[in-house]
């Protein structure tokens, strides 16, 4: 049990203590249902407090002065949406049947991120466990689960942090999928959204103004006010919630260049590092497309393992699709070279002007080592926000995607995966929603406003699919069984291969076996452009070894003097068969260790 400084925390001895933030009420009140109102008492600094004796599953609300009532806003439980009633959780029920697992090292990392929704829930995404750990994935992460409207949903319009989604199961239900997935050897880690909440169901506002600012505004609406002790607590405390109620392994939070305050994140990560301590490998991660490398930077901050890379991602896309409309212009002039920096020193853009953003991106990133980053070929955002929702595996050439995976999976770079990439799916993933009335006809519209401007949707916004139609959901749903048998066959075989490949020759050497060195000790030597769609990297690992990857995902050779060390991996041995020796065909890519002393 993780004790909050608010919401309803349930004692051993059968009593619920309810705490509320409301500083702009003058009284609140418990509403627990079928029982007379309790008034809670003003305890300062503008929380309301009572203490009473009730059962887990206790449904209650909270009592405004206006005589409406609002859901708690750190429920462990929600009953009938986010607009229903609360519950009393008892977090101390569920029997851990793997209390001393530990986690996993950051460099043994290899991610798998998943929609629990369109995997059957918490108990569907349970079943398939131990196939991804015998695929090679140390790691699943769940995108956002925290109560949102509707049935149907992302989970970045979530409203109710500490809720877990009830459509997706009960509470009990997700600490046994974390205790299934220790027991198989794989961490869990929890994609967290603390820099907005959904448009549906936030009631904060109505009795804490304060936790927003006026001067502010972000894509979703007023900014959450950070500069406020209750709200840092707030969101600090989600965090510590999640790692010690749940046991989650480790946390993404989502977007935070639209955090305000950013000495909050660091701020937040000792806290977590300190209340975790030695016991456990927690692992901490960040989406910023700021670039913002000082986060990362271990031995200053004690703060993140990494970063998600976007720069890798949208290099590789270009170089795999030629497309140059969106964020993809910035890399389009020229993403040989773009994908080399990515390689050599993390991040593209460093402080250059970046054209989709019309201002200056990112710091310098090269003193990181490369597990400060997390890389990708496709995630739910690459995905899921293309208008058609299509996959690498109807974009690209096969031939090509191949050597790009080879490079994603063989590289000292944290590699992650996207639910049916193993299997080469050609499900789209589609971006849904559950909204109703005016709040649907706004997001669908939305959406296609949104897509006015490519070329080829802004004569036939119609095309693009309708967030709240329960078929847009429906057609997310990647299945094995309904795929090409001899597709799902040849590309499971490619990922099984390469990730054994990865912990038998490289996650040995990605550290030098100190607790928390983070593979501070692999360096890039180089990475070098080859061709117009081809590079070569070279890093020394921790062991002395150094490993060679290059690859070229263009259709013509391109020189390529065979480094020295026995060759790991090649994409394309019968066109290397072919080829001259100081040639590295086209769409393939070769891997080389050189072993050190």
């Amino acid at each position: 049990m993780h004790e909050l400084p608010f919401g309803a925390n349930r004692h051993a001895d059968g009593r619920t203590r309810f705490r509320l933030w409301a500083p702009a009420q003058r009284q609140v009140l418990l509403l627990i249902e079928d029982e007379a109102p309790l008034p809670m008492q003003a305890v300062g600094d503008g929380v309301f407090e009572v203490e009473t004796r009730c059962d887990a599953g206790t449904a209650y609300r909270y009592g405004l002065d206006d005589g409406s009532s609002v859901p708690d806003p750190a429920a462990r439980a929600q009953r009938d949406g986010v607009h229903g009633a609360s519950l009393v959780v008892d977090p101390l029920a569920y029997r851990w049947q793997h209390p001393r697992w530990r986690g996993r090292p950051w460099h043994e990392t290899v991610i798998y991120e998943l929609h629990a929704g369109a995997c059957g829930g918490y108990a569907g995404v349970a079943e398939r466990l131990p196939q991804l750990a015998a695929l090679g994935v140390t790691a699943i992460e769940l995108m956002p689960i925290a109560h949102c409207p509707g049935s149907r949903n992302w989970g970045y319009d979530g409203v109710l942090p500490y809720a877990p989604q009830a459509d997706l199961g009960e509470p009990d239900r997700l600490k046994a999928l974390v205790d299934a997935a220790h027991g198989l050897g794989l961490m869990v880690f929890l994609d967290v959204v603390y820099n907005h909440f959904g448009p549906d169901g936030n009631h904060l506002a109505r009795y804490a103004p304060s936790f927003f600012r006026d001067d502010v505004s972000t894509p979703w609406g007023s900014a959450i006010d950070f500069r406020e002790d209750a709200v840092r607590r707030y969101f600090t405390h989600n965090a510590l919630y999640w790692l010690h109620e749940y046991r989650f392994d480790g946390l993404r939070f989502d977007a935070v260049h639209a955090i305000t305050d950013c000495g909050w994140l660091d701020e937040a990560a000792r806290e977590i590092r300190a209340s975790i301590g030695d016991e456990r490998h927690v692992h901490l991660v960040l989406e910023n497309d700021d670039n913002t490398a000082r986060h990362l930077r271990r031995e200053a901050t004690g703060g993140y393992d990494a970063q998600w890379n976007d720069d890798v991602h949208h290099a590789l896309h270009v170089l795999l699709t030629g497309e140059d409309e969106g964020y993809y212009r910035n890399f389009a002039d020229d993403p040989a070279r773009h994908l080399a920096r990515c390689l050599g020193e993390g991040f593209a853009y460093q402080g250059e002007f970046s054209p989709s953003h019309g201002r200056e991106r990112g710091t310098p990133s090269a003193g990181l080592p490369p597990q400060a980053f997390v890389a990708f070929l496709q995630n739910h955002d690459q995905i899921g926000n293309r208008a058609l929702g299509e996959r690498l595996s109807v974009l690209a050439d096969e031939e090509a995607l191949h050597a790009a995976v080879a490079l994603l999976l063989l590289m000292p770079q944290i590699p992650m995966l996207f639910m049916g990439e193993e299997w080469g799916s050609r499900t789209p993933f589609l971006y849904f929603t559950d909204h109703h009335g005016e709040l649907a006809a706004a997001v669908r519209d939305g959406r296609r406003r949104e897509f006015a401007h490519f070329a080829s949707f802004g004569t036939a916004p119609e095309r693009i699919p309708d967030p709240n139609d329960p078929g847009t959901f429906a057609a997310s749903i990647p299945d094995a069984a309904a795929e090409d048998a001899d597709r799902v066959r040849r590309w499971e075989g490619r990922y099984r291969h390469l990730l054994a490949l990865r912990h038998e020759w490289l996650v040995p050497r990605l550290s030098d076996g100190r607790a928390h060195s983070h593979g501070a000790c692999v360096r890039a030597l180089a990475a070098d452009v080859l061709g117009q769609k081809a590079v070569c990297a070279r890093w020394q690992l921790c062991d002395g070894s150094r490993l060679t990857v290059a690859t070229n995902l263009g259709g013509d050779s391109v020189g390529l003097e065979p480094p020295s060390g026995r060759l790991l991996y090649d994409s394309a041995p019968a066109a290397t068969a072919q080829t001259p020796a100081n040639r590295l065909p086209g769409r393939c890519t070769r891997v080389y260790l050189e072993c050190g002393p």
